[in-house]
């Protein structure tokens, strides 16, 4: 299994996991993982912890891709529009943007619940995506 960005999400006996960096002085949480000082302005923290982010968020907005992006990323041919979410995780404050799997916009709704899981790009390594609650 190759993934398309290693370090930034990990799948485990089938099950998908972002991979964030959490400040160990005030909690605040990144993504992606990154290392140094705490991006927390009012935080002098210099430890970030690699930490695994929540699997469920809800959208916070989306669109289609109705072109494909610019190289280096790899198109399928022909290419295929894309549906893609912004999804808000509850417990970490953020919001991590993705590819989403099995819905179109015309199924998807803001605040609708998705669930991380991963399928491959256009030519072939494993990217996280964003898919229907289970």
């Amino acid at each position: 299994m190759t993934l398309a960005i290693d370090g930034w999400f990990t799948v485990e006996d089938g099950v998908t996991h972002l991979l964030g960096a959490r400040c160990a002085a005030c909690g605040t949480v990144t993504f992606p993982p990154r290392t140094g000082f705490c991006p927390n302005p009012g935080c002098d923290g210099e430890h970030l912890e690699v930490t695994r982010l929540s699997r469920r968020g809800r959208v916070w907005s989306y669109t289609n891709s109705c072109y494909p992006p610019p190289a280096p990323y790899v198109a399928a041919e022909p290419y295929a529009p894309v549906t893609l979410a912004a999804v808000e995780l509850e417990r970490e404050g953020i919001v991590v943007l993705g590819q989403v799997r099995d819905l179109t916009v015309a199924d998807l709704e803001v605040g609708m619940e998705l669930e991380l899981t991963c399928g491959p790009l256009g030519d072939g390594p494993l990217v996280w995506m964003w898919g229907p609650a289970s």
